[in-house]
C-alpha cells in the first residue's frame, strides 16, 4: 500500500468536499485524523520530501491518506512550523521521532532543531549522559562533525554515534591502536597510529579502507601519523619517518579525491640536535588568518622543548615561529573567534595567551592564571589539555575542567603595538557530582554538546546544557 493515499472519509455517511486547487490551505488524513496547514508550511520540508508529493496529491485528488500514527505527526507538523520540537514531544522516544522524521524526509530538520551548534551554551553545560564503549581499550581519541556524530577509537577499534546518540557502530582496524583521528563527515574519518604506516581514509558503516595516503621521505621508510588536521578544502597530515630522523606536513585536497597538494615544513634530524626536526604533533587551522599552526614537544635530559609555527600555505614559509625552552607547552590551542593561542605550561601549569595578531614578538605568552605557583622542578601541567570552542576555552586540571573566558568589559588600550590588553576569567564547570575523577584525556564538541573521556575509562562523557535539548 503507499505510504498516502485519496482519503475515504473515516465519518459514517460524512463526504469531505474536494479541495479548490487554488486554495493554500492543505488537508491530510493521518490514521484517521484530519490535519490543516499550508502549502508554504510543506514546502519547508524540501522538494524530496513526502510532503512534497503529499501537497501535489492534494491538488490533483482531494484530501490525501497518510498510513502512520497522528500523534508522532502532530510533532513534525509543529516542527515544520516553527523548526523546534514542541514540549509535549518529550513524552515521545526521540528515536520514534527519528524513524519518523527519516519517514518523512525531514531528519535533516530534526537533527538542526536538537544538535544545532549555536545552541552550544558554555556556561550551563552539565554531565548528561554515558556513551558505553565495548572491551577494554581506554579511549586514545575523539573526534566529531559540527552536527554531533561522535567517532570515537580505542584499541584497534573506532566506534561512532549518530548525532542522537541512541545508535552506534564498532568496526576493527588494521592498527594496533589508532592515535590519531579526524571525522571528515559522519561515515568517513582519518585515522593514523605512530607506528603503523600510512593515513588510512575509512568508511565507517562499511569498515572499509578508502584509501591510504603516505609520505614518500628520503629515507625512502615507512611514514607514521603524528597528528591530523583539517580546513574546508584541505587535510593536513604530519608524517614521521619509520627511521625517525625526518618528518614533513603533507597538504592533501579534500574534494580532489585526496591528492596531494603541497609539502610543508621538511625536517631531517642532523646529529644529536634534536631541536632541528621535532615532529608536529597538534594541527590546527586558523580560518580567519588562512594560517596552520603546526606545534610539537619532545622531553630530554635538560626538559620538556618544542616549538609552534605558523604557516602560510600559498607561500609555504613560516610567518611565525615560538621555540619553547622555558616553560614549554602540555598542551596548546588556537581561537579563531579570539584571534588568539592558548597554552598550559608543561612545568608552572598555568594559562598563557598570546594573540595571534601580534606575530613576532620575542615574549608574547601572557599569564591568565594567578601566578601562585612554583617551579620546583614538578610538571605541574603535565597531562593537562586545553581546547578552544567558539569563544571559549577549556582547560582540564586532573578530573576538573576550567573554562576561561574573555571580559569585554573594562579592557585597556596598548600603546606599544595598537593592541587592546585582554582579560580572561576562569569558571569551574559541572555540579558537585559532575566533577572530579580521574584524569582527563580528551575533549572534544559537536553541535551543543561536549565530550569528554577520561584515563582507564571504557566510556565518553555527554556534557549538554541544563537548559536545552530533547
Amino acid at each position: 500500500m503507499p505510504p498516502f493515499a485519496e482519503s475515504r472519509s473515516p465519518f459514517n455517511g460524512l463526504q469531505l468536499n474536494k479541495p479548490d486547487p487554488s486554495s493554500n490551505i492543505v488537508t491530510i488524513d493521518v490514521g484517521g485524523q484530519l490535519f490543516q496547514t499550508t502549502k508554504q508550511t510543506l514546502t519547508l520540508a524540501g522538494p524530496k520530501s513526502l510532503f512534497s508529493t503529499v501537497s501535489n496529491s492534494s491538488d490533483q485528488h482531494g484530501v490525501p491518506f497518510v498510513d502512520r500514527d497522528p500523534e508522532l505527526f502532530s510533532i513534525i507538523l509543529s516542527l515544520l512550523r516553527t523548526g523546534h520540537l514542541p514540549s509535549k514531544a518529550k513524552a515521545f522516544d526521540l528515536q520514534d521521532l527519528i524513524f519518523e522524521a527519516q519517514f518523512y524526509g525531514i531528519e535533516s530538520l530534526l537533527l538542526a532543531s536538537q544538535s544545532n551548534p549555536s545552541q552550544f551554551e558554555a556556561f550551563n553545560l552539565e554531565k548528561s549522559l554515558i556513551l558505553p564503549l565495548s572491551g577494554r581499550d581506554s579511549p586514545s581519541a575523539i573526534s566529531t562533525t559540527p552536527y554531533g556524530f561522535v567517532h570515537v577509537a580505542h584499541g584497534s577499534k573506532i566506534t561512532s554515534f549518530d548525532w542522537a546518540l541512541r545508535r552506534k557502530s564498532t568496526i576493527l582496524t588494521q592498527f594496533t591502536a589508532v592515535d590519531s583521528l579526524l571525522a571528515l563527515s559522519p561515515n568517513v574519518a582519518a585515522a593514523g597510529a605512530t607506528d603503523f604506516s600510512g593515513l588510512q581514509i575509512l568508511d565507517l558503516d562499511k569498515g572499509l579502507v578508502r584509501e591510504t595516503l603516505n609520505w614518500e621521505n628520503v629515507t625512502r621508510s615507512s611514514s607514521t601519523v603524528q597528528a591530523i588536521g583539517s580546513s574546508p578544502d584541505y587535510l593536513f597530515t604530519s608524517f614521521e619517518s619509520g627511521r625517525r630522523n625526518s618528518n614533513s606536513i603533507m597538504v592533501f585536497d579534500i574534494q580532489g579525491g585526496f591528492r596531494p597538494v603541497t609539502e610543508i615544513g621538511p625536517n631531517e634530524i642532523f646529529g644529536a640536535d634534536l631541536d632541528s626536526a621535532i615532529p608536529a604533533t597538534n594541527l590546527k587551522w586558523l580560518s580567519k588568518h588562512n594560517l596552520l599552526m603546526a606545534a610539537g614537544s619532545h622531553s630530554g635530559p635538560s626538559g620538556v622543548s618544542g616549538n609552534i609555527k605558523f604557516w602560510d600555505l600559498r607561500s609555504g614559509n613560516v610567518v611565525w615561529e615560538l621555540k619553547e625552552k622555558v616553560d614549554c607547552f602540555s598542551d596548546v590551542t588556537v581561537s579563531d573567534n579570539l584571534s588568539a593561542m592558548f597554552k598550559v605550561g608543561v612545568n608552572s601549569g598555568e594559562v598563557f595567551y598570546t594573540d595571534v595578531r601580534n606575530a613576532g614578538a620575542e615574549n608574547p605568552w601572557v599569564c591568565v592564571g594567578n601566578r601562585t605557583k612554583v617551579i620546583n622542578g614538578k610538571k605541574e601541567g603535565l597531562g593537562c589539555r586545553i581546547e578552544s570552542h567558539d569563544n571559549q576555552v577549556f582547560c582540564s586540571r586532573g578530573g576538573d575542567l576550567e573554562l576561561w573566558s574573555e571580559v569585554l568589559v573594562g579592557a585597556s588600550r596598548n600603546s606599544e603595538d595598537g593592541l587592546e590588553d585582554r582579560v580572561f576569567r576562569k569558571n569551574l564547570m559541572g555540579r558537585v557530582k559532575d566533577v572530579g575523577g580521574s584524569r582527563i584525556t580528551h575533549m572534544a564538541f559537536g553541535g551543543n554538546k561536549m565530550f569528554m573521556t577520561r584515563k582507564d575509562q571504557q566510556f565518553v562523557e555527554v556534557w549538554q546544557s541544563s537548559v536545552k535539548g530533547f
